[in-house]
């Protein structure tokens, strides 16, 4: 397995178990304000981007104490997909890649009234 695809497999699995969260829901289901980045970086993949974009969303949305761990999981998920999509090798499995993330959180992030 290539070294991008490592990468891009690593922080998919982060970003899975971010996605499950530390425990219920808050209660609160209006986001707060919050310091994540915005969802601007572009992998010139809809998926990629639909993913960061969601999952933005819903992050102020996770229990308080899920918070930092799911958006470090986020900027490493961020980082190791803007590493793949600088090769051609990369940027060919970054939508399957993607596409898997998405299907892997969607269920737990529902769970926190987001839509997925």
């Amino acid at each position: 397995m290539s070294r991008a695809l490592r990468v891009v497999a690593t922080a998919l699995i982060l970003t899975a178990g971010a996605a499950c969260g530390s425990g219920e829901s808050s209660g609160t289901s209006a986001p707060s304000s919050s310091s994540s980045p915005p969802a601007a970086a572009q992998f010139g993949t809809p998926e990629c981007d639909t993913y960061m974009s969601k999952y933005l969303a819903c992050i102020d949305r996770m229990p308080e104490a899920a918070r930092a761990a799911a958006r470090q999981s986020l900027d490493q998920t961020r980082a190791a997909w803007q590493q793949a999509a600088a090769t051609d090798q990369g940027r060919a499995a970054l939508a399957m890649t993607c596409k898997a993330a998405s299907d892997a959180a969607g269920p737990s992030m529902q769970a926190y009234g987001c839509s997925w």
